[in-house]
């Protein structure tokens, strides 16, 4: 299996993502116009979201171990015109909490009921793949797609598994094993029980297997494409069910 990249190669993809959902926006004529995989959300509110992420996670780390969600002290730019300077100044702010905790720092994390340890480290894992999907959701805005990079959504898939469905709870339908396997050569074996969802090791039985390129594999998971973007086996209700599990809307 794929292993995740160094802590300090997970701080560069998220600034190489977020650097692409910056670019995807400038090249917008306009900031109103909807995002068709958020549909509540203009391009605008996209890019306010995305700030409010990167400066709620620095606040997360600087703040250390917690049992509650830091308190975020507005920017000092909040009243700047310059969405994309603010923006980009807020993933600053999150790559400098980030590289200054270094990847083993504890904080307050939404998935401390899950195997995921509630780390730095984690933080920056999870938000390569905030921005990553994100980026997608603007290049989908402006009309130019363009395919997550593999080496995040290899480890992306793994990292859903892990954080998504790991906060879940129980699996809410008959147990079943799935298998993902992506273009690039990896496959996930997926146990859905009543104790949850779990990755599993070896070779076994599955009642269902998704077949796609890791992007794509990605961002059906992350209910950003359908089923029909994959090439399905088996029983296509259980893939059905795990492509809706959990409701991220």
């Amino acid at each position: 299996m794929t292993q995740t990249p160094a802590f300090e190669d997970l701080l560069d993809l998220v600034q190489d993502r977020s650097a692409a959902l910056h670019s995807s926006v400038a090249g917008s004529p306009d900031l109103d116009v909807r995002v068709p995989s958020c549909p509540d959300w203009s391009l605008r509110d996209l890019v306010e979201h995305l700030i409010e992420v990167h400066r709620f996670w620095a606040a997360a780390v600087v703040a250390g171990p917690s049992e509650k969600p830091p308190t975020v002290k507005p920017a000092d730019d909040m009243l700047s015109a310059d969405l994309l300077a603010r923006s980009a100044a807020a993933t600053e702010e999150l790559i400098a909490a980030l590289r200054a905790a270094g990847p083993a720092v504890g904080c307050w994390t939404w998935w401390g009921n899950s195997d995921v340890p509630s780390t730095s480290g984690a933080v920056a894992r999870h938000q390569v793949q905030e921005a990553a999907v994100h980026a997608f959701d603007a290049q989908l805005a402006t009309g130019t797609p363009q395919p997550v990079p593999a080496v995040v959504a290899l480890d992306g898939i793994a990292e859903f598994v892990g954080v998504s469905h790991g906060t879940a709870g129980p699996w809410p339908h008959e147990a079943a094993r799935i298998g993902l396997h992506a273009a690039e050569g990896e496959s996930w074996l997926v146990d859905l029980t009543a104790s949850g969802s779990h990755l599993i090791d070896g070779q076994h039985e599955t009642a269902a297997d998704l077949h796609g390129s890791a992007s794509n594999l990605l961002l059906a998971l992350h209910g950003r494409l359908p089923l029909d973007s994959l090439r399905s086996e088996g029983d296509r209700a259980t893939l059905e069910n795990v492509l809706s599990w959990p409701d991220l809307s």
